[in-house]
């Protein structure tokens, strides 16, 4: 069992660092003051409670959630938790014997049986028994959209046709039009259908990168200014930077990506634990399109909120990746970053591929 006061100061700290954004953002923060996925002050407490095995504190944050239609918020809750539960399966099996009608429990638990499926070489037979907890999540409030949005991640994980993932997007859209999660499952669904590999050749079909940005962009041409919708375009040029395959895309169309979730970014506070992983995202995507001032930008933006992704997908080490990064673009002067900071790796693990790491999905 992991000792529950090791993981404290983990859980702790990151609230601490919230408090301090407003100090932080006026200046580039230390680096051992850069936190990497760091939770928000409501889920940091529901965390440290998990630390100490209750789950009522986790219990009533999705009960919030869905109780104010704060859906990105709630997806987010429920695919920390679901992490948290990787880890610390007896907290997560206290909960559900405790409450098994629970809509948050039955959320989470569908979330967590996706995540172990994920890795494994008998995925597909893993997914199918998973199918039900999927739908018993679903069932448990019908105007919630997340379970769709797992439902997506399902689909994609078993293969599964076109019209059936139609079906399920339809369902999800339906409850929230402009939820960012449902879209990026599409977005990963649409890209992972079209680049297929062949030995160690990827075979993408010619529209294969115009459907992703068709799609993206249409979303956020819909969504709401405000909306994380916003930065859809931006992930499709992400997976198209980090590919490796298919045919070329204008690189007009890539800037426009960025302009849009620059404007995006430009909507929210400084050192934002709501908008890193987009920021951390848009980081990456400046650096490749060679937009070096910006980048900067973004980074003082981001603060202390580093964040797996994208990090994860070039090194073992996402935090010490982004700190790398971090050092060469607060240098002073037009000091260029080296390539095998920003560039994807030879055979790059990611969302367009089909070999994939867990939280990839």
């Amino acid at each position: 069992m992991v000792d529950t006061m090791a993981l404290l100061p983990s859980f702790i700290r990151p609230t601490r660092m919230t408090r301090r954004s407003a100090r932080l953002a006026g200046r580039p923060p230390a680096g051992d003051e850069v936190v990497l996925d760091a939770p928000d002050d409501r889920l940091s407490p529901a965390l440290v409670a998990a630390g100490r095995g209750e789950y009522d504190t986790a219990a009533g944050l999705l009960a919030g959630t869905r109780a104010a239609a704060a859906w990105e918020n709630h997806d987010r809750y429920v695919r920390r938790l679901a992490g948290f539960a990787r880890s610390r399966p007896e907290w997560f099996e206290a909960w559900r014997a405790a409450a098994p009608d629970d809509p948050g429990a039955l959320l989470v638990g569908a979330q967590l049986a996706v995540d172990r499926a994920w890795p494994s070489p008998g995925r597909t037979e893993l997914l199918r028994e998973a199918s039900p907890l999927v739908t018993a999540a679903a069932r448990a409030d019908d105007r919630d959209p997340v379970p769709w949005r797992i439902a997506l991640d399902h689909a994609r994980g078993s293969r599964a046709g076109h019209r059936y993932f139609e079906e399920l997007w339809e369902a999800a859209v339906r409850r929230a039009p402009h939820h960012y999660g449902c879209h990026v499952a599409a977005l990963r669904y649409l890209a992972a259908f079209c680049c297929v590999v062949s030995g160690d050749t990827p075979h993408t079909s010619d529209g294969s990168h115009r459907e992703c940005f068709d799609f993206a962009e249409r979303a956020a041409q819909d969504a709401p200014a405000d909306s994380l919708v916003q930065a859809l375009p931006a992930r499709a040029a992400f997976g198209y930077l980090t590919d490796g395959c298919g045919p070329e895309v204008p690189r007009e169309r890539l800037h426009a990506a960025a302009d849009r979730a620059i404007a995006l970014s430009a909507r929210f506070p400084a050192a934002d634990p709501w908008t890193a992983e987009v920021r951390n995202k848009l980081l990456y995507v400046l650096m490749r399109l060679d937009r070096w001032e910006e980048a900067r930008t973004q980074l003082r933006l981001i603060g202390p909120y580093a964040t797996s992704f994208p990090w994860d997908r070039f090194s073992d080490d996402p935090l010490g990746h982004f700190l790398g990064l971090r050092e060469h673009l607060l240098a002073a002067g037009p000091r260029p970053v080296p390539a095998g900071l920003v560039l994807a790796p030879a055979d790059p693990v990611g969302e367009h591929r089909g070999h994939v790491r867990a939280g990839d999905h």
